[in-house]
């Protein structure tokens, strides 16, 4: 069993040191030489709870990191798969170069497994094509395989472990041998089914979610215009066996909540209203929020910008990841055609990626008078007298003083 994995970024490095780590030969491979440089040197490029033991663990059983592609019974590509802007469609333009890559070393036989969400058929529009152009026939000298990935930062280590599988395949018994791979660490159920199914039923699971959290959000907006309470009410509704309403939030950030529906909504804009209607409407949260920011800063009185400091830079709590993070997005609104000069701070991003962007929480606490809570970090909740005195607009709901102010 030997495996290139291609791509060491949130998904493909944890995914190369689980394999490594229950006996098969991997070697990662990514362009990026800073990150195979720090790798080599003996550390991970990111944050996660375990991760640093399964790094070790799969150094010792021989993972070996390079920037160049080797020649494998199997490589596993999981490269960003963003979508475009405009047609909302799903941009493969990085599993392709992966993919033409990866034909240019390997042997006949080989199985390529793509392991980004990708929309349905997008491995018969954009892969099949490049598998035919190198001279290779599908089926015959190369294998084509879909395994979604179905992890979330913060949680890596156990999803990887207990998290169910989806493999999806043009032939069953390549879907099997692929299936043994995942098996060596995988102890939850492992799927066999065709390409397109595979490729369908991962952007499906992350768009029904991203419908509920719409919904939860638009019934804040709803509960907000006429000044009743949410939270109460999300409560009570929840006490219905049937019913489970998700909580409000201040958007939805990570790269897949936020990103995989639109592949459904390009390629499908008939006949996705309700979903098209959803994604606007988690993308338009942040506004919201920055309107609800305004109004808490007129009724108290502060009228500027910058005595007003966003707790949280990151898309959810406890990790590092700020990939499409709320807090990013309210930062790049206007106000009055400028954007807000608010200060930020986060006990888990130690690179600056914002202005006025702080790393020492007393200082950040002492240059504001009100604080936003954007994200609920463990670290905030472990002593609420430290920001007892400030104006307190909490976006998550964690937050048990008097006086507080909610979506």
């Amino acid at each position: 069993m030997f495996v290139n994995v291609i791509g060491l970024g949130y998904i493909g490095l944890p995914t190369a040191l689980m394999m490594a780590s229950h006996g098969v030969e991997v070697v990662g491979t990514d362009y990026n030489e800073k990150v195979v440089e720090r790798l080599n040197s003996g550390h991970t490029t990111f944050s996660e709870e375990g991760l640093d033991e399964l790094f070790q663990n799969a150094v010792r059983a021989g993972i070996r990191f390079s920037t160049s592609y080797e020649k494998t019974d199997m490589y596993i590509v999981s490269v960003p798969t963003p979508y475009d802007e405009e047609t909302k469609q799903v941009d493969a333009t990085y599993v392709v170069a992966a993919v033409r890559n990866v034909l240019q070393v390997c042997h006949k036989g080989a199985v390529v497994v793509i392991e980004s969400t990708i929309s349905p058929g997008t491995i018969d529009r954009y892969v099949r094509p490049e598998v035919e152009k190198a001279g290779f026939k599908v089926g015959a000298d190369i294998h084509l395989v879909h395994a979604p990935e179905r992890i979330i930062p913060g949680n890596m280590i156990y999803e990887l472990l207990h998290n169910n599988r989806t493999i999806g395949a043009d032939n069953r018994e390549v879907g099997e041998r692929v299936k043994q791979y995942y098996a060596s660490f995988c102890q939850g159920e492992i799927v066999v089914t065709d390409i397109r199914t595979a490729e369908m039923t991962k952007v499906v699971e992350n768009t029904f979610r991203a419908v509920n959290i719409a919904f939860a959000n638009e019934l804040a907006r709803i509960c907000r215009h006429d000044n009743m309470d949410v939270y109460e009410i999300i409560r009570i509704c929840n006490m219905h066996p049937r019913v489970n309403i998700l909580q409000p939030g201040p958007g939805v950030g990570g790269h897949c909540i936020p990103v995989d529906p639109w592949f459904l909504v390009g390629d499908y804009p008939e006949l996705t209203n309700v979903i098209g209607a959803s994604m606007r409407t988690n993308a338009s949260q942040p506004a919201f929020i920055l309107e609800r920011i305004q109004d808490i800063m007129k009724q108290k009185g502060i009228t500027d910008f910058g005595q007003v400091g966003l707790y949280g830079l990151t898309y959810k709590e406890d990790v590092d990841d700020v990939r499409e993070s709320p807090t990013a997005q309210l930062l790049s609104l206007k106000v009055n055609g400028a954007t807000p000069q608010f200060k930020t701070f986060d006990p888990f991003v130690e690179r600056d990626i914002a202005q006025n962007q702080y790393h020492d929480f007393d200082r950040f606490l002492a240059d504001v008078k009100m604080i936003v809570i954007m994200v609920k970090h463990h670290h905030i909740r472990e002593d609420w007298s430290r920001i007892s005195d400030k104006v307190i607009f909490d976006c998550q709901n964690i937050c048990p003083l008097e006086g507080v102010f909610h979506i």
